[in-house]
């Protein structure tokens, strides 16, 4: 999975642990979300790393178990770490010591709390309610086919020979044109 590797070193040379900060402590790790689970992972290794004693991590948001169909460049459902997984199996494949993720309901009070005029929520990445109610499993497997990892390095590869034929084909008229040497 050549994705799946850069986005672990990607992950390694943007982050790193203060030795001070973490060496014989608890700590909890907070993060936006949790998609693929690449960061968390990363992360997790890196506070053991630095000498952290228990790893905690806690997600601002609930899981993301389903892809989003409306726009936003999201991981097949195949590659989101939630997707058909209990949380204890999350914390398993992440190695954290503890895993807490936001309640979908509680974060749907917290939001209407201060805008009591929201009425409905877009929420199918997490619970797999699509409000335009026209996507099904047959959608969603054509999604996969289209964004796994595999599909955007076929994608990769084809732009690749499609820009080595048209700079073969711009050579061969700059030659034919007497402007090559």
């Amino acid at each position: 999975m050549p994705g799946q590797q850069l986005r672990r070193k990607s992950v390694r040379r943007k982050l790193n642990a203060n030795r001070a900060e973490f060496r014989d402590k608890n700590v909890l790790l907070v993060d936006d979300s949790i998609v693929r689970g690449t960061t968390s992972e990363q992360i997790i290794e890196m506070a053991r790393e630095a000498g952290a004693k228990k790893v905690y991590l806690a997600s601002a948001a609930p899981e993301i178990r389903f892809p989003n169909v409306y726009g936003i460049d999201m991981p097949s459902a195949t590659e989101l770490i939630a997707h058909g997984r209990e949380v204890d199996e999350i914390r398993q494949i992440i190695g954290a010591d503890g895993l807490i993720f936001q309640d979908l309901n509680d974060l749907i009070e917290a939001v209407r709390a201060e805008n009591p005029d929201i009425q409905q929520f877009e929420c199918s990445v997490f619970n797999g309610v699509y409000v335009t109610k026209d996507v099904d499993q047959g959608y969603l497997d054509f999604l996969d086919t289209l964004r796994n990892d595999d599909a955007k390095a076929v994608q990769r590869q084809n732009e690749v020979e499609n820009r080595s034929k048209c700079i073969t084909k711009d050579d061969a008229f700059a030659q034919g044109a007497g402007l090559a040497p």
